[in-house]
C-alpha cells in the first residue's frame, strides 16, 4: 500500500522524465468522455417506469452506482500515464587524461597601488586571476605572493573555492618587507612545482617593477625552473612614466614615476621556455590571460554513461487491474443496464 501511495505522490510524478509527455494531455479528456456519455444517454428514448405510491428514499447506497464509472476513469488515467512512459536517467561522468599544474606568483608590493589599471594594479590583477581560475577545469593551481619576501599562500590544489578566497585576500602591505623579490618568488613557485608529475608545469608571474630585493637572482631562478621542466610566463603590469598614484589632502591626483624592467622580464620568460606579455590596461591584462588559456590546455576527456530505467509497468498493472475490476462490477447490481 505504501508503494502505491508513493507512485501517486506529486513529487514522484514530477521527478520522472517522460518519453511521450504530450500524451499526458489526454488525462484532461477522461472526464470529457464521461460527460459526453451522459449527454448521449439523455438523447436516447426514455423508458418510463411506474413506482408505487410514496416517496423514494435516498441513502449512501445510491451513490454506489457511480463506482463503476469511477473505476473505469482511474483505469484510463493510469493507462495514459503508462503510455507516456515515465523514466529516470542516471548520468555518470568519468574523466581521463592529465591536467596542468599552475602556480600564480602575484606581486603585492607598494607600487601595485598605482592606478593606471583600475581601480589599481593589484585589484585588476586579482580580478583577472579569478577569471582565469574560473576557466580552468581539472588543473591544480597554487598561489605565491611576494614583495620584499615571497610566501606560498596555497599549495597545488583543485579546491578552486579555497584558491578564490586566497586570491581575494591578497592586499597591499600583507608582506611587511616591501620591495620586489622576483627571484625569490620564482624560487618558491619552483619549489612547489618541482615534484609535480603533471604533463605540463607552469608558473605565471605578475609584477610591475624590477627586482629590488631577495637573495636569489631572477635569471638563476628562471634557469632552475627550466631545469625542472617548468615553463614561465611573465606579465609586466602598468605603464612607464608618470602615472596616477593616489590623491592628496585636497583631493588632487598625485602622480609618480614608474618603470618596468621589461628586458629582464623578457629574459626570464625566454630562459624558462615561456613568453613575456605587457599589460598596460585592464583590457590588455584580460587578453594576456586569454592567450595563456589558449597556450596551456588540459588534455581532459569526459566519458558520459547514461542509464535509463522505465517506471511505466506499475501504472500499467494498476490500469489493467482496475479494468478487470470494472468488468466485474458491470456484472453486479451496481451496473445500470438502462443507461448502458
Amino acid at each position: 500500500m505504501t508503494d502505491l501511495f508513493n507512485l501517486l505522490r506529486y513529487s514522484t510524478l514530477a521527478g520522472y522524465q517522460w518519453q511521450q509527455p504530450r500524451l499526458l494531455l489526454l488525462l484532461l479528456a477522461v472526464p470529457l468522455l464521461f460527460a459526453l456519455r451522459r449527454l448521449l444517454a439523455r438523447r436516447r428514448p426514455r423508458v418510463v417506469v411506474a413506482f408505487g405510491p410514496g416517496t423514494s428514499r435516498r441513502d449512501w447506497l445510491a451513490w454506489l452506482r457511480f463506482l463503476p464509472d469511477l473505476v473505469l476513469g482511474l483505469s484510463l488515467c493510469f493507462g495514459i500515464v503508462a503510455l507516456a512512459r515515465p523514466q529516470r536517467t542516471d548520468e555518470r561522468i568519468e574523466q581521463s587524461g592529465q591536467g596542468i599544474d599552475i602556480v600564480l606568483a602575484v606581486d603585492v608590493s607598494g607600487s601595485m597601488e598605482i592606478q593606471d589599471l583600475k581601480p589599481n594594479r593589484l585589484e585588476a590583477a586579482k580580478r583577472v586571476a579569478a577569471e582565469f581560475l574560473a576557466n580552468r577545469s581539472g588543473d591544480r593551481l597554487g598561489l605565491v605572493a611576494f614583495a620584499g619576501d615571497a610566501y606560498s599562500l596555497a599549495p597545488l590544489t583543485t579546491d578552486y573555492e579555497l584558491l578564490r578566497e586566497n586570491i581575494a585576500g591578497l592586499r597591499l602591505g600583507m608582506i611587511a618587507n616591501d620591495g620586489t623579490a622576483i627571484g625569490m618568488a620564482l624560487g618558491v613557485a619552483t619549489n612547489r612545482l618541482r615534484e609535480s608529475t603533471a604533463r605540463s608545469r607552469v608558473c605565471i608571474l605578475l609584477s610591475d617593477g624590477e627586482n629590488t630585493a631577495g637573495s636569489l637572482a631572477p635569471l638563476l631562478a628562471a634557469q632552475l625552473a627550466h631545469a625542472f621542466g617548468i615553463r614561465l610566463y611573465t606579465i609586466g603590469l602598468g605603464q612607464d612614466g608618470f602615472v596616477p598614484y593616489d590623491q592628496d589632502a585636497q583631493g588632487r591626483t598625485r602622480y609618480v614615476q614608474t618603470r618596468l624592467d621589461e628586458s629582464t622580464m623578457r629574459q626570464l620568460a625566454a630562459a624558462a621556455g615561456g613568453q613575456f606579455f605587457r599589460a598596460t590596461d585592464n583590457g590588455a591584462l584580460q587578453e594576456v590571460f586569454k592567450q595563456i588559456n589558449r597556450l596551456e590546455k588540459s588534455e581532459i576527456k569526459q566519458l558520459r554513461y547514461r542509464n535509463t530505467k522505465d517506471f511505466y509497468r506499475p501504472y500499467l498493472w494498476i490500469s489493467v487491474a482496475l479494468w478487470l475490476l470494472w468488468l466485474g462490477l458491470k456484472s453486479t447490481f451496481l451496473s445500470n443496464p438502462l443507461e448502458d
